[in-house]
């Protein structure tokens, strides 16, 4: 009686038609997750169905997508895209969910049922399928997925691309020169006969005589000239092309003393102060036989060049600052305390394992070395030479910390870029190699250039009003370092940078003369990452301009440079002096024993006061003038652990609503309220016959504006920015493995490890 047919009704018919739709939601997700693409970017490997975590105990609130490696970075495609956030940072090159590869720090993979866990390197073999990837980054943060539902293959496929991929062979094998050679040939429309000019950039790049001659005319400089022997780097492989140099030393000299200088670094004119004394940094001289006569010419010359005649110092940066292996150290414990397990214990506990770290013991030993050597410079009126054995690392740290204590250009924000510009990136920094970027050489790794940002921060904290630039403008700076498709942080030394990108020019068939920072550009154009709305976030709504007028004791006042008293006498307990190129006692400027830390906070007078000690004590008893010296306080109850940078991950770190960003966003508002109202006063003609007109409601464009955020009136009801967090714009929601309210310790994800996680701990390590 029976046939072979299938019986019907089918067993869809037997439900209703709401769980139909619940069957048809189960199903594995027809959308399609495509990866936005830059111009040269090409996808290596990918997996679906992975879970992004960031949550500790249960995962309902992980999203689930697809894990992506291209050439450029590793990205997450969530399945259902988050709501839009109203005042979020939007990165034109990256999106919430990616990470350079360069920013890649190390590559962990887990198999939990195995119990394994492997430090993956280029071209390493994966023995086991992973069940977990653990991302740690140059950023701190650490990103973790899990392969639940992942096919097994393509889990173990993709994180060997991660790692292959964030290991490149060559410099030239790094993004950014396929994405600059393909932006440069689909912005030629743009250029004018074939050329783009360099007006865009306002920032000077010091590759060219013309940018020393204006420094030189800024500072009045006048017994200083541009030298050109370097041109083509014939003397020095380090040094630019163009360098400042005493007029009284002619380059036949010059040429001959080159000899006598590690990597033939010949002293280096950094900035100018109104008194006459220079700041001048230089290498070590190699041959013992020749000290005295070359440091006696060099020292002669700098005398010369200052109107008064007044003598010369040299400060041995090496013998009084910790060197670059110990600011290593203190880094990784500080990161280490920050992002692996921060407030699991007390408060005191937590506070003094920071200060056992040594990373703020450093900050403050240099800002009390700069301010040291102010002293020196505005003080005493005498000139300085800033010493290191090759002039690439300390002297880059202390001579930029100098010049923006004394002078209020560096404080501007295109200041700031052209003092980074000068005396980091044309001085020779080594950034391919502190920075790590091809990960070969670990012990060639520093981060001198975030403890010179946490510095810029800490004097920005004791005086906001002095920065036209805010502490979000710092931390993408870093952010900055590792994304590799600008010429300003990949190089380690102007040489190198000019042969690689004129190998890269012939590559992508660029015509030859054209201006490298066409074709590569520098980070300054921060129109390739941030829209113009988004730029404003970098302006310092409380900052005081030149010529800016401020109140006191009710009165208005102009600020204005004074001139600051004279002091002859040497420091008081400073062990030795260098003069003129003849030594007395050691060495100057000695690490222990530092007058800063020396000096009472309340800084009042005591009995056998030295010059110095009255200086400083002087200058902190007055107002501070925002547009003169500054000297920031560094006893240790002055210095804060910078907190936008190191917990900006960590969500107990973070305050909803409040924080820093709410006092920002306020004076941001009242920027934008008061610029409104100046434009209608200036639309504003007066009364007309037989009525009197309101001004127009229209202000300047938001585009225009210093600030974007919206000005509220009296009458508007009022309005709470919606996701602003106390680490606003940087904390997109997972980012981090995030913690349960109850304060479960990351090291819990990462099966009892305490420690920042290293090859030789993990190699061999099974659970």
């Amino acid at each position: 009686m029976f046939s072979g047919k299938p019986i019907k009704p089918t067993f869809k018919c037997y439900l209703p038609p709401v769980q139909t739709d619940v069957k048809k939601n189960i199903e594995p997700p027809i959308k399609k997750l495509d990866p936005k693409l830059l111009p040269g970017e090409i996808v290596v490997n990918e997996v679906n169905f992975v879970r992004k975590c960031i949550s500790a105990e249960s995962n309902q609130d992980d999203p689930w997508g697809k894990l992506i490696c291209t050439n450029f970075k590793v990205s997450f495609i969530p399945q259902e895209a988050p709501p839009k956030q109203k005042s979020q940072l939007s990165h034109l090159l990256l999106g919430e969910h990616d990470i350079p590869l360069t920013c890649l720090e190390q590559v962990v993979t887990v198999n939990d049922t195995k119990g394994k866990k492997k430090v993956l390197g280029s071209n390493q073999k994966l023995k086991f399928n992973p069940t977990e990837l653990i991302l740690y980054c140059k950023d701190l943060r650490i990103i973790r997925f899990c392969f639940d539902e992942a096919g097994p293959e393509s889990a173990r496929k993709v994180c060997l691309a991660i790692a292959h991929y964030s290991h490149p062979a060559d410099l030239q094998l790094l993004f950014g020169f396929e994405y600059q050679g393909r932006r440069y040939h689909e912005c030629k429309g743009d250029r004018v006969n074939g050329s783009t000019p360099r007006g865009g950039m306002q920032t000077p790049i010091f590759d060219r005589p013309s940018d020393w001659d204006r420094e030189i005319k800024r500072t009045s400089a006048s017994e200083w000239r541009v030298c050109s022997i370097n041109e083509s780097y014939a003397i020095s492989p380090s040094l630019p092309e163009y360098i400042v140099v005493p007029v009284s030393l002619a380059d036949q000299d010059l040429k001959q003393y080159s000899l006598y200088f590690t990597d033939r670094r010949i002293p280096l004119w950094c900035w100018n102060h109104p008194n006459g004394s220079a700041l001048v940094r230089m290498a070590c001289i190699v041959d013992p036989l020749h000290q005295r006569k070359i440091d006696q010419r060099i020292f002669t010359a700098i005398t010369k060049s200052h109107t008064q005649r007044s003598e010369v110092i040299r400060s041995d940066l090496d013998k009084c600052l910790p060197n670059i292996q110990d600011i290593q150290s203190a880094f990784v414990k500080v990161r280490q305390i920050c992002v692996l397990d921060p407030f699991e214990e007390s408060e005191e506990r937590w506070l003094s394992s920071i200060d056992n770290s040594r990373w703020l013991e450093y900050v403050r030993a240099f800002l009390k070395h700069s301010a040291e050597i102010v002293y020196y410079l505005e003080g005493k009126n005498v000139s300085v030479i800033l010493q290191e054995e090759e002039d690439r690392d300390l002297n880059c740290v202390v001579s930029s910390l100098v010049q923006l204590m004394l002078d209020p250009h560096y404080r501007s924000l295109i200041g700031f870029q052209s003092l980074v510009q000068k005396e980091w990136v044309m001085a020779g920094h080594r950034f391919l190699d502190r920075c790590n970027h091809l990960k070969k050489n670990y012990k060639e790794e520093s981060p001198l250039f975030m403890l010179f940002l946490d510095c810029v921060w800490q004097m920005m904290n004791q005086y906001p009003a002095a920065f036209e630039f805010t502490e979000a403008y710092l931390t993408v700076l870093s952010d900055s370092m590792w994304i590799p498709l600008f010429s300003t942080f990949l190089f380690s030394s102007p040489k190198q940078r000019a042969q690689h990108l004129m190998d890269f020019a012939k590559n992508k068939a660029i015509p030859q003369g054209e201006d490298q920072v066409v074709y590569f550009p520098p980070v300054w154009e921060w129109s390739q990452q941030f829209s113009i709305k988004d730029q404003t976030l970098f302006n310092n709504p409380m900052y005081v301009g030149k010529g800016a007028a401020c109140v006191q004791n009710g009165e208005v006042k102009t600020f204005r440079r004074t001139k600051q008293k004279t002091y002859s006498s040497t420091l008081r307990g400073t062990a030795t002096l260098m003069r003129n190129g003849l030594k007395e006692g050691e060495d100057t400027l000695t690490r222990r024993g530092s007058l800063v830390s020396e000096l009472k906070s309340e800084f009042s007078a005591v009995k056998d006061e030295s010059p110095s000690e009255r200086f400083f004590r002087d200058w902190f008893s007055r107002p501070a003038d925002q547009q003169g010296l500054l000297i920031p306080l560094s006893m240790p109850s002055h210095v804060a652990l910078w907190k936008l940078f190191f917990l900006r991950w960590v969500p107990e770190a973070c305050i909803p609503r409040g924080g820093p960003i709410t006092a920002y966003h306020k004076l941001s508002q009242l920027v934008d309220e008061i610029e409104i109202l100046q434009s209608q006063l200036r639309q504003y003609k007066g009364p007309s016959p037989g009525n009197t007109p309101l001004p127009s409601p229209s202000g300047p464009p938001s585009d225009q504006r210093r600030m974007y955020f919206k000005a509220s009136y009296p009458d508007d009801p009022a309005t709470t920015p919606d996701f602003f967090t106390s680490s606003f714009p940087f904390t997109p929601v997972g980012n981090l493995c995030r913690r349960s309210v109850y304060g479960t310790p990351i090291s819990k994800f990462l099966n009892g490890a305490r420690i920042w996680l290293s090859t030789e701990t993990l190699a061999n390590d099974t659970v």
